[in-house]
């Protein structure tokens, strides 16, 4: 499955930190990859990337990629925003600002809440695609459709 992975402040810099930091896990390497949807900005002297794209297998990479995700968002100074996009549209927010305050078994939790988002195929979602926050009511984010 591909995962978009973009910042919502379009912060070039933390994509590029995100992507070194998830690719220093041995299942993920290989799988991150910078992706510029459309063409280039005329600006731009390099290639700097709009958003990054995980390439995700079923068998646990999800779960790996959930956890390494979680742990950079949690290491950030100030307020990051992450958002993941499945292809059916469907999207999932990772805020600094709820994810601090977790305890070990909320983070956890989390994380297996957020890897089961990512891991179920398309075609089994019920309902029409919406986007979740981690923001939204308890501290983890509820189960998507």
């Amino acid at each position: 499955m591909r995962i978009a992975i973009t910042s919502e402040d379009g912060d070039f810099g933390a994509l590029r930190e995100l992507r070194r930091w998830l690719s220093e896990e041995p299942e993920l390497r290989g799988r991150i990859r910078a992706h510029t949807p459309g063409p280039l900005r005329p600006d731009t002297m390099g290639l700097e990337a709009d958003a990054l794209l995980a390439l995700l297998a079923p068998g646990g990479v999800a779960a790996v990629f959930a956890g390494a995700l979680v742990a950079w968002v949690q290491t950030r100074r100030g307020d990051q925003t992450i958002t993941l996009t499945r292809p059916d549209g469907t999207t999932v927010t990772v805020s600094t600002t709820r994810l601090k305050g977790l305890n070990a078994e909320q983070n956890a939790r989390f994380v297996r809440e957020l890897a089961a988002s990512l891991d179920t195929p398309p075609n089994t979602m019920s309902a029409p695609a919406r986007s979740r926050t981690a923001d939204d009511e308890p501290p983890v984010p509820p189960h998507l459709p």
